[in-house]
């Protein structure tokens, strides 16, 4: 890796990974040459009174396959974040307004910045929508398919 290139860090849940992920994760990789993104784990997230829909394997599985993402690791806890940022060489850790003020003591170590949320999509309100439509009964399961007999 040259001297010049320049690492973007970040760190979210990335559950039921939408659109809202893809643009962020774009915006950020735009503002250097490395994208690291530490992926909250079951436990952290159990420990923030977080439940995520899909297990923390398969969020890293999409987050590795995103073609903005460079690198993927396990945000473990809060405490984590100072040691990440000298580990990964980060010139820039970068969060979504929804975070603005919460990591500005990390300014000594790098460049924060805190990025506009994608508008009209967010993970919270799929599960709101999601819940709203099990309860109307608009959401069902699958009906067995029945066999014509034929092979």
């Amino acid at each position: 890796m040259s001297a010049s290139q320049r690492t973007i860090l970040t760190y979210g849940t990335f559950d039921l990974f939408h659109t809202g992920h893809v643009r962020l994760l774009a915006r950020l990789a735009d503002l250097g040459d490395r994208l690291i993104v530490g992926c909250s784990t079951d436990g952290f997230n159990a420990s923030k009174g977080k439940l995520c829909v899909m297990p923390y394997e398969a969020r890293v599985e999409i987050l590795s396959a995103c073609r903005h993402v460079d690198l993927v690791f396990p945000e473990e806890s809060w405490d984590q974040k100072r040691g990440d940022i000298v580990k990964y060489g980060a010139d820039v850790f970068a969060m979504g307004s929804d975070w603005t003020g919460k990591f500005d003591d990390l300014g000594d170590l790098c460049e924060v910045i805190y990025l506009p949320r994608t508008r009209d999509i967010s993970t919270t309100e799929i599960k709101q929508l999601m819940q709203q439509r099990a309860a109307e009964g608009a959401v069902q399961a699958p009906s067995p398919r029945k066999r014509s007999g034929r092979l």
